[in-house]
């Protein structure tokens, strides 16, 4: 194994107590192995599989197939036409907590929604009456646009602004918000990638500085009893279960969700339940995520479109 950076022995060594599991984690990130493909049925599935699957978690959605290595969904047919999505299993662990909800939710914000995985997995598993998905980097929008057209998400809207904006026009109007934070992408090493200084404390403190200002406005459209699902593709502390605290330390209304489901997988770095997957599970590159409730009792605000209308709808498909 070729010798790790100081600054990722460093993480390592805060992960896990553990020199066993500090040696699986940095293995897998210096010398990355391949992970099993997935793909997220957007349509019934064929009678015939045009896969070979694996065997699924006791968790995994049924609308979810984690297929046998050297599958190549993405060329397939069926990928065109729209019946299926590819995304790394990772994704998945992250956004089952919205499995976690126990009521009907109807309007669903995903506030960092491009490439539009979690946004097509929220559809699928809750069945909004709509989604709302926004991106503010503008040269993110075409793959979000043509990913879900052409997984027939719709009703959805996409819409280009900061956080704030939504934070300032659409306050508590929302069952759900999604906040998939840009991070660090440290995660990336594990697909045999590249994430250029994503070890660096100043990279690290700039990205967590980022997420909570997109928490804090993301929090302001959650309606009262509504929730807020965090998750990032990294692995710092800094960016995950310390955002978490941060945020309840802020915003007191909010209480976290126990995830019964993920238990095996509960973050032992906080007392907050959260939840992480780790490249050395051999299940996806990594993910941390976690579920947050509005306990507030009060009125939902209805949505106003024309107030949507006003900030500026790029696509309604």
């Amino acid at each position: 194994m070729e010798k790790p950076s100081n600054l990722l022995l460093k993480l390592a060594r805060r992960l896990s107590e553990n020199p066993d599991n500090q040696e699986k984690f940095l293995e897998s990130l210096i010398s990355p192995q391949s992970f099993h493909p997935c793909i997220l049925w957007c349509q019934n599935k064929p009678d015939s599989l045009p896969f070979s699957v694996e065997s699924p978690l006791n968790w995994q959605p049924q609308f979810i197939d984690r297929l046998e290595l050297g599958e190549k969904p993405g060329k397939h047919p069926l990928h065109h036409q729209g019946y299926f999505y590819c995304l790394d299993f990772s994704s998945v662990f992250a956004a089952s907590i919205l499995l976690a909800i126990p009521q009907s939710v109807q309007l669903i914000f995903d506030m960092c929604a491009a490439p539009g995985g979690k946004s097509i997995f929220a559809w699928q598993a809750l069945q909004p009456n709509l989604i709302i998905c926004n991106e503010v980097i503008g040269k993110r929008l075409g793959m979000l646009i043509s990913n879900l057209k052409r997984c027939h998400i719709s009703p959805s809207i996409i819409v280009n602004r900061d956080s704030s904006i939504f934070a300032e026009n659409i306050p508590l109007t929302c069952d759900l918000v999604l906040v998939d934070a840009p991070c660090t992408g440290q995660s990336l090493l594990a697909k045999g990638e590249k994430a250029p200084g994503c070890f660096h404390p100043t990279a690290i403190n700039k990205s967590a500085n980022r997420q909570k200002r997109i928490i804090a406005n993301s929090a302001q459209l959650v309606a009262p009893q509504g929730y807020l699902a965090y998750m990032t593709c990294t692995y710092s502390p800094e960016e995950n279960e310390q955002v978490g605290e941060w945020f309840l330390s802020r915003f007191p209304q909010f209480q976290p969700v126990k995830v019964p489901h993920l238990q095996d997988y509960q973050s032992h770095l906080t007392s907050i339940p959260c939840y992480r997957l780790f490249p050395e599970d051999r299940l996806g590159a990594g993910a941390f995520t976690v579920l947050f409730q509005n306990t507030d009792v009060g009125e939902q605000q209805e949505l106003d479109m024309e107030v949507l209308n006003d900030l500026g709808i790029i696509q309604n498909i």
